[in-house]
Formats: C-alpha cells, sequence, structure tokens
C-alpha cells in the first residue's frame, strides 16, 4: 500500500519561512516523479514545485527564488523548503508522485498524500 505522509505545515509570519516533507513508503521512489501542489479556498489546486527521479525541478513562477524542492532517495522523501513566504502562499499543500515527470507537471498524480495546512499571516 501506497502512503506518502506530509508533514511540516503550520502557521507563519510573512517573510518566514517552513519545509514541508513528505515521506513515501510502498512504492519505488527513486524512479518516481515528486511533486508539490496547492489549493486556497476557493481557487483550484496549482502545481508549485517538481522534481524528476533524475533531480530535474520546475516551479509556479510566483514561487520561483523563494521556494526549493528536493529529495532524498535514501530516506524515500521529497522535501519543500519554503522562504520569504508571503499571505498569498496560504493554502493547502499536497504531495504527489507520478512515474511520468511531464504528466506530474500537467497534474496527473499517481498517488497523493494528506495534505496540511500552511498559512502566512500579514
Amino acid at each position: 500500500q501506497v502512503q506518502l505522509v506530509v508533514t511540516g505545515g503550520g502557521l507563519v509570519q510573512a517573510g518566514g519561512s517552513l519545509r514541508l516533507s513528505c515521506a513515501a513508503s510502498g512504492l519505488t521512489f527513486g524512479i518516481y516523479a515528486m511533486g508539490w501542489y496547492r489549493q486556497a479556498p476557493g481557487k483550484e489546486r496549482e502545481l508549485v514545485a517538481v522534481i524528476s527521479s533524475g533531480g530535474t525541478t520546475d516551479y509556479l513562477d510566483s514561487v520561483k527564488g523563494r521556494f526549493t524542492i528536493s529529495r532524498d532517495n535514501a530516506r524515500n522523501t521529497v522535501y519543500l523548503q519554503m522562504n520569504s513566504l508571503k499571505p498569498d502562499d496560504t493554502a493547502v499543500y499536497y504531495c504527489a508522485a507520478k512515474l511520468a515527470y511531464g504528466a506530474l507537471i500537467r497534474g496527473i498524480s499517481d498517488y497523493t498524500g494528506q495534505g496540511t495546512q500552511v498559512t502566512v499571516s500579514s
């Protein structure tokens, strides 16, 4: 059974930082592309960052230079380091896995973890 367990959300002031972690089990982690999505109230889900099995990354334009996605294949974990947070970053953040990197970018995932709330106060 595949599980993606997300930790690290919370409340932070604007300008602050948070790191999200997504620990995967039940799949061959190293061959999957991994990504982070978010959904704010009343808005559609949007892709925040993705990382391929080989380490190629891509980001939502509004988070470039502030967020960093990384992976530790030895720990079966993907991270999202979020710096210089803004109130517009407030959302529920989800971790997702997909064998095909291109499909993950288009919003298609094989597996999705539970969300974690990130709230940025002004």
